[in-house]
């Protein structure tokens, strides 16, 4: 595996000590069944860009948490052409970042890689709960004829038997879909945006305590006024301080095994929301590792 050097990997930090690198970012930029806005092939470079300019001190923890993690980013790489090839060399690329007991980060590109993202987790742990923040549903059998799109995303993560997901932020889904959900409540459960006022964060024990838990995040489940550099943008969505107590949550009970971020297209001269992604991602692995046994 070959890696940027710290200084221009992710958060671009450079420390004069070594310390054990728990944490490999991976840069795939999937753009192969975007639907309406594209532009997701650009958001890795654009997250590591703007991760520069992240300040590495956590008020919150009253730390700075990237001394304690360990994070090194791989090298962009050519991405296959076809798209079930893509997500398959997503899932051997995860598969041996797991071997090695680090904890893969994906910077997306599409929705379309968390079932590769996902494939090597599925079949380590007997049951994996995905933690899924997204504007859609993403559960159509088929979109526009492809069963790998980005709008099938959550359907071909729960082709794995062992998988169970409970999704934050869904204000868009298809009348199929909504079938598919109801027929299937026992591996799905939904906390609706239209309820956000009422979410009780109390039931979540009973989804993630002790689970081994993937978080996949699609950006456009923050609300289209924070985050209109995406695909698919939806009014109605999550501010920032809607997900982050959902995140730190699930991060004090379960064991977090792997992470995507998704959907981004960087916006020219509009950097709040690349920097608003990479502040996500680090929070992200700055909760991950606070609570780790």
């Amino acid at each position: 595996m070959d890696f940027l050097k710290q200084k221009k990997g992710f958060l671009g930090y450079d420390l004069n000590t070594e310390i054990e690198n728990k944490v490999i970012i991976v840069p795939f930029g999937l753009e192969k069944s975007v639907s309406y806005g594209g532009g997701t092939k650009n958001a890795p470079k654009e997250i590591i860009k703007a991760s520069h300019q992240v300040e590495l001190f956590d008020e919150e923890l009253n730390k700075e948490p990237y001394k304690y993690i360990g994070i090194k980013t791989l090298k962009s790489f050519p991405i296959k052409k076809n798209l079930k090839e893509a997500i398959n060399q997503l899932s051997l690329i995860n598969k041996k970042i797991i071997s090695k007991n680090k904890l893969p980060l994906v910077l997306g590109g599409e929705h379309s890689l968390t079932p590769g993202s996902i494939k090597p987790l599925a079949e380590k742990y007997n049951e994996l709960t995905i933690l899924h923040f997204d504007a859609h549903a993403d559960l159509r059998e088929e979109y526009e004829g492809e069963k790998f799109s980005h709008a099938c995303a959550i359907k071909r993560c729960l082709d794995f038997d062992n998988v169970k997901v409970v999704s934050f932020g869904i204000r868009n889904i298809s009348a199929s879909e909504m079938k598919f959900y109801n027929n299937n409540r026992d591996r799905i459960e939904i906390f609706w945006s239209k309820d956000k006022k009422k979410w009780d964060l109390n039931n979540l024990k009973k989804f993630f305590n002790q689970k081994n838990v993937y978080i996949t995040f699609d950006v456009d489940s923050f609300d289209s006024s924070i985050m209109p550099a995406t695909g698919t943008p939806e009014p109605g969505g999550l501010l920032w301080d809607d997900g982050l107590p959902i995140l730190k949550k699930v991060c004090q009970m379960s064991n977090i095994t792997g992470v995507d971020i998704n959907e981004l297209a960087p916006i020219k001269n509009f950097n709040s929301y690349n920097f608003l992604v990479a502040k996500l991602a680090y929070k992200i692995l700055s909760y991950t590792f606070e609570f780790k046994s």
